[in-house]
Formats: structure tokens, C-alpha cells, sequence
């Protein structure tokens, strides 16, 4: 996640939906060559080899890094539960090594926990770019005319020609579509007549578009935080927007209410834009380190890190440290200390070859920028959606957005936050209304990014739907639990968002 790369989906121009493989038909496969882990040897690594392009076998072959964790009780053993993080970016295979989902002991014993990071991620033949370019790119709020627009494309075009020579031919081929076929041949290598997965974030397009190439290959499909590949640059940037601000009110809520809120009894709101203005000014540092300088876009990024948690306490006394000056806060983020190399892995690729984002030059631009303001009169902008869909600017697109269709897939399940940050609780709706009645919409009437772990009932709900594949009940709810009882190391602030940035991590843990 170095330039921003998260969880999102739009259309600008419709694609039809890939026919569906009849579950006859053969998919490239062959045994995973499992060894112990160097970082964990109670894990196993391994690695498939795939087809760079599936269109054209002859282009060569990478490896598909793995990791897996066995079944607890391999006498009760189910199969295998193959798993996504999202991002795009999320690496399956660190996620694995450090139990990120911390799926619960239900799971875990009857289930080999199998990770993959996606084509061009982490230890799938990275997308490789260099990093002193990759901090030069345009935030969505420096481009002030025709020229500044101008000047966007070039660096698209320079920054692109860049990854694509470092990378190879892998660059032009990291979209979902083959994604989805790496994990056909995954699901096979594991011996799996059907695929059970569960998918987060960016994840949920993975398990979206698989069940609707490969139906009747479909077990059990649990996605959490939902996308809707249906979206055009418009509707994308406004959903995103608007689920930006609702979480920033939510924060400002708990606050009024909370006495232990650092901000408790001040007008929050006002504090945010007196911050926002010394950003603008140049005048705002990060607390601790005077060398750091935050932009306006910076200061949105720290706060849309924190609602993924959601974060809100150390939000709070971050946002009181920076306003007196004080040289220590909670951490949220942690700034590079020095560049860690000389090139990055940015998986924003991944995204431009999933969504056609196309905007119609500085005009246009200004327009959507002050459409989102009044959307979010606080937030502004997505810290997501709005350097991303400038970094898709002139970017192929091999694998357009279009309205899903789900025809012979047992039932999906579907999770949604109400207040999410990143995945609108709309993107939930709008993809369990075009998969009818191939899915099911469970919804949690709480905060965050993520549904998985937040209490007994949606746990429970996806354990069940996991194990026994019944679905809840339809209109399904389950009640918010306060942010301090959600204790899962999954459920932390999105790693480094700030756009243009590499090398910010979160330092909540």
C-alpha cells in the first residue's frame, strides 16, 4: 500500500460478465511443493506455478506464493479455507504467518487455513517500482489547473513505464480476472472438488468474480466489507466520500459522549479545520518528529486510518497533540525513519486493471472535487478513492467493471458494516441486489472495516455459514460492539494510506 491501494470499485465502461465454466472443464494444476516456513515452521510455504497470461500460455510462468496452516483436528477435517486480505496489496501469506484473521478454534480445527498472495504482490512476482518516483506522485488537492492536469497524465505515463520495465510482462496481466483463474488452479492443487474462501476488502471482488466464472465450483463464499464492481467514476468517488464523512461523524459522536475522549467537551469540528488550515499552510508536523511535514491530504489519511478500528481514543489524542504542539501522542501511524530500498511493490495496478476511472480533464476534476466537499464538508475527499482514481488516469483496463451475475452459485454470504469506511454500506446492498437470491446480506450495525470478529453474532454467523454452509436468516442484523471490546489483531487501522508516502506504516498492533 504505497501509493493508496484499498479496498473499491466503480464503472465506467460495462463489460459483460465472464461465462461460467462448466465444472468439467480442465484447469491447469499440479502438487504444491509445501515446506516449513523460515518464518514460522509450524506453517507450510509453498508455491504453484501459474500462467503469466491465461490468454496466452506461451508467455511464460511465475510462482503463486502460499502459506498454510493446517487443520487442528484432521480427523474432523472439512477442506481446505483459502483466504484473501485484500488491498489489493494484502499479502495471504503474511497473513497466515501471523494469524491476522484470528479465525476462531471452530475453524481452525477443521479447516487448512491456505493463503495466496495475488499476481504481483509481496512474494507473487511484485509489481516493482521505483521509489523515489513513487513519492512524487500528485495528491488529489496540489492540481490547481489544465497544467497540473497535464502534468498528472505525464507522471502516470513515466511512473507506469517505470514498474512495467522492472516488473516484465507480469505488469500487464495482475488484473482480478486472472486472479480468479490462479485461484481455480489453487483450488485444484489442493485437492478441493469446491472452493471455500473468505474474502475481505478488495478480497470480496475475488470471491465475487469467481462465483460467477466458476459457479459449480463453489462451496461456501464468505466475503466481508463488500465491493460493487458496478460503479462509474461519478458514483465511485461519492459512495467513497460520503462513507469518508459518516465515519468521521461517528467519531465526533463517541466524542461528545465519551469523557475520556481527549477532545471531550471542545468543538471537535472546528479543531479539524483549524488543523486542516495549518496543513494547507505548510505549518502542521507530526507530533514527535518536526522533520515531518503533513499535508492537507496527510492529515485526511491519519483520520481514515483510524476509522478503519476504528481507532477513535488514539485518534483523539493525536489530534489534541498536534493541535497544542506536544511532542508525544497515541500512535496511529508511524512515519519512515529512512527509505527502506530503493524500489516499492505498488499494487495499485492491481486496482487501475479492475476499474475504468475516466475523468475528462481539470474541469471535470475541479468538479468532482467540489462535489465531494459538499458531500464531506469535513472529510473532503477519500484518502482511497480520489488518489487512486488519479493514479488509473490513462491505465488499460483489461477487466472493467460490470453489474454482477451470479447464475448457479449456492448461496454467498455477504457482511457489511453499516459504518465502514472504506466499504460503503451501500456497495453491500447494490451487489446483494444484483446477485438476487445467489446471496445473502448480513449486516452489523456498528463501526470499522471488517465484520469478522466483532462480536459473537457475526462471528458465529460466518463460523456457521463456514462449517455447515446455512445462511442467516434473511434482514439479518447484529448489534455494534463498542470499539474497545474489538480486540482482534485483524482489526487495525489501514496500513500506510497516505497517498504519495511510501514507507508509513500503522504502528497499532
Amino acid at each position: 500500500m504505497r501509493r493508496p491501494v484499498l479496498i473499491l470499485t466503480l464503472l465506467a465502461a460495462l463489460a459483460a460478465p465472464l461465462a461460467p465454466v462448466p465444472a468439467a472443464a480442465a484447469t491447469p494444476s499440479q502438487a504444491v511443493r509445501w515446506a516449513p516456513c523460515a518464518e514460522d515452521p509450524a506453517v507450510d510455504c509453498g508455491t504453484l506455478t501459474v500462467p503469466i497470461d491465461w490468454n496466452n500460455l506461451g508467455a511464460g510462468t511465475f510462482e503463486l506464493a502460499l502459506a498454510r496452516r493446517r487443520a487442528s483436528d484432521p480427523a474432523a477435517r472439512i477442506g481446505s479455507l483459502v483466504i484473501n486480505p485484500g488491498g489489493p496489496g494484502g499479502s495471504g501469506v503474511t497473513s497466515v504467518l501471523n494469524n491476522w484473521l484470528s479465525f476462531t478454534p471452530q475453524i481452525t480445527s477443521r479447516f487448512d487455513i491456505v493463503g495466496f498472495d495475488p499476481r504481483g504482490v509481496a512474494r507473487s512476482h511484485p509489481i516493482t517500482c521505483s521509489l523515489e518516483l513513487a513519492q512524487q506522485a500528485p495528491d488529489p488537492l496540489s492540481i490547481k489547473d489544465q497544467a497540473g492536469w497535464d502534468a498528472l497524465l505525464a507522471f502516470n505515463k513515466r511512473y507506469g513505464d517505470d514498474c512495467r520495465r522492472r516488473t516484465g510482462p507480469l505488469f500487464d496481466n495482475v488484473h482480478t480476472g486472472y486472479v480468479i483463474r490462479d485461484l481455480d488452479a489453487l483450488r485444484a492443487a489442493l485437492g478441493d472438488d469446491k472452493l471455500t474462501y473468505y474474502g475481505v476488502s478488495y478480497g470480496t471482488l475475488i470471491g465475487q468474480l469467481y462465483a460467477e466464472r466458476y459457479p459449480r465450483r463453489v462451496r461456501a463464499l464468505a466475503l466481508d466489507s463488500n465491493m460493487d464492481h458496478s460503479l462509474g467514476t461519478q458514483a465511485f468517488l461519492e459512495t467513497e466520500t460520503w462513507t469518508s464523512q459518516d465515519s468521521f461523524d461517528e467519531f465526533v459522536s463517541w466524542c461528545e459522549r465519551t469523557a475520556s475522549c481527549a477532545l471531550h467537551g471542545r468543538d471537535l469540528r472546528a479543531v479539524w479545520h483549524d488543523l486542516l488550515g495549518r496543513a494547507e499552510r505548510g505549518e502542521l508536523t507530526f507530533p514527535g518528529q518536526p522533520g515531518v511535514v503533513l499535508r492537507k491530504l496527510d492529515l485526511i489519511g491519519v483520520a481514515f486510518s483510524a476509522f478503519y478500528g476504528p481507532a477513535w481514543s488514539e485518534l483523539a489524542d493525536l489530534l489534541a497533540a498536534m493541535e497544542s504542539g506536544a511532542q508525544v501522542a497515541s500512535p496511529l501511524l508511524a512515519p519512515p525513519v529512512k527509505a527502506a530500498g530503493e524500489t516499492v511493490n505498488d499494487a495499485t495496478f492491481v486496482f487501475c486493471q479492475d476499474y475504468a476511472l475516466p475523468v475528462r480533464g481539470y474541469r471535470e476534476w475541479d468538479r468532482l472535487l467540489r462535489r465531494s466537499a459538499a458531500i464531506a464538508p469535513d472529510m473532503l475527499v477519500s484518502a482511497a478513492a480520489h488518489p487512486l482514481t488519479l493514479a488509473c488516469q490513462g491505465a488499460a483496463t483489461p477487466n472493467p467493471q460490470h453489474r454482477l451475475k451470479l447464475d448457479g452459485s449456492p448461496g454467498v454470504l455477504l457482511g457489511n458494516a453499516l459504518h465502514d469506511p472504506a466499504a460503503p454500506y451501500t456497495w453491500a446492498t447494490g451487489t446483494a441486489r444484483q446477485a438476487g437470491r445467489a446471496a445473502r446480506l448480513l449486516t452489523y450495525e456498528g463501526w470499522g472495516h471488517g465484520i469478522y470478529g466483532r462480536g459473537d453474532c457475526p462471528t458465529d454467523a460466518f463460523d456457521r455459514y463456514l462449517l455447515s454452509r446455512d445462511l442467516p436468516a434473511k434482514g439479518t442484523r447484529c448489534p455494534a460492539v463498542p470499539p474497545a471490546e474489538v480486540t482482534l489483531k485483524r482489526l487495525q487501522p489501514f496500513p500506510g494510506p497516505l497517498p504519495g508516502r511510501p514507507g508509513w506504516t500503522s504502528a497499532l498492533r
